[in-house]
């Protein structure tokens, strides 16, 4: 069984360990001194402060699981050091014009944790970012998103 590796741009690395490190020292702690105060309370079975603190801390536990895991699998692509720019890869910036509305759009093709498509980033698993992924300039995307079918011309890659 080989390890699913998590694709990721530098930056979007940095952002998950500042995030893991964040949980591990600042919120593990603010639950620990949540839990104290809660049992401090008295009677565990009916203490509302008592179950809030100990879901918080199943959220921050199951978090600091996850983000060990992807960066343990993490696939770290610098794409200032892709050299092929005339093909739509992971890491690229890629312009293109919406071939209904004329207009131009910018996205840079990233991992699914970094997405954040209302600034520009998309997954190279969305559905436009699989459909972009091999394309070259002059190229036509039809993408079949969620709101319907939507067509692209790649004008520009970098």
């Amino acid at each position: 069984m080989s390890i699913e590796r998590v694709p990721m741009t530098p930056n979007g690395h940095r952002k998950l360990q500042e995030e893991l490190k964040r949980l591990k020292t600042v919120e593990r702690q603010e639950v620990i001194k949540l839990i104290e105060y809660a049992r401090s309370l008295g009677d565990l079975s009916e203490n509302a402060e008592y179950e809030t603190a100990k879901q918080r801390q199943s959220f921050v536990e199951g978090r600091i699981q996850e983000l060990e895991s992807k960066l343990s699998r993490a696939e770290v692509i610098d794409p200032a050091a892709l050299r092929n720019k005339d093909r739509v890869t992971f890491g690229v910036l890629v312009e293109l014009e919406n071939l209904d509305t004329g207009e131009t759009v910018t996205y840079q093709l990233v991992g699914p944790d970094e997405s954040e498509p209302e600034n520009g980033f998309i997954s190279i698993t969305s559905p436009i970012g699989r459909a972009l992924i091999g394309k070259s300039i002059d190229d036509e995307v039809v993408v079949n998103a969620p709101g319907g079918v939507r067509e692209f011309i790649v004008l520009k890659i970098s």
